[in-house]
């Protein structure tokens, strides 16, 4: 039998417990452990992003992790990108006006992905995007409106920036 491990950790803001094997993968952790089925698992493999969240701020395939490293950290699932209030982000904003998904299968991990591009990289270029997005597959769409999702978040993240500075 194998031997369950305490984990806390900090979930879109909630300090979260759990009780999990050595072997729990983070993104099994999340989706079946806390309930936050928004984390999708597509490869398992660590290929197409699809289970992409944020560890203290940093992209990670959850799928590869092991629930008992993420003891201690803070994990941003898609479920806690949008305001408390429910008001999406700018990022998620985006991909609804520009229509930057098709099924929706992969768009978790885009907006994580993304969510920590723009952090890094305010005003990205093409090339930046297209750099920053290479680790998420999308089966449906031809990258088009994802990458003017990501040109359209650029947008609005800095036109909120202005408004703060007002």
């Amino acid at each position: 039998m194998e031997q369950s491990h305490d984990i806390a950790l900090t979930v879109n803001g909630t300090p979260r417990t759990a009780r999990a094997p050595a072997r729990r993968l983070l993104s099994d952790l999340l989706r079946h452990d806390l309930g936050l089925t928004g984390t999708h698992v597509g490869c398992e493999h660590g290929v197409c992003g699809c289970c992409t969240v944020l560890l203290d701020g940093e992209p990670v395939r959850s799928c590869l992790m092991l629930a008992v490293t993420a003891d201690g950290h803070e994990v941003t699932t898609v479920e806690g990108l949008a305001a408390p209030d429910g008001t999406p982000s700018p990022v998620q904003r985006a991909f609804r006006e520009c229509h930057g998904l098709q099924c929706g299968f992969c768009t978790p991990g885009f907006l994580c992905t993304v969510t920590a591009l723009l952090r890094e990289t305010p005003r990205p270029t093409r090339d930046q995007v297209l750099e920053g997005i290479s680790g998420n597959l999308c089966r449906c769409t031809g990258y088009q409106n994802i990458v003017a999702s990501v040109h359209r978040a650029a947008e609005l993240l800095a036109g909120s920036a202005r408004e703060g500075e007002s």
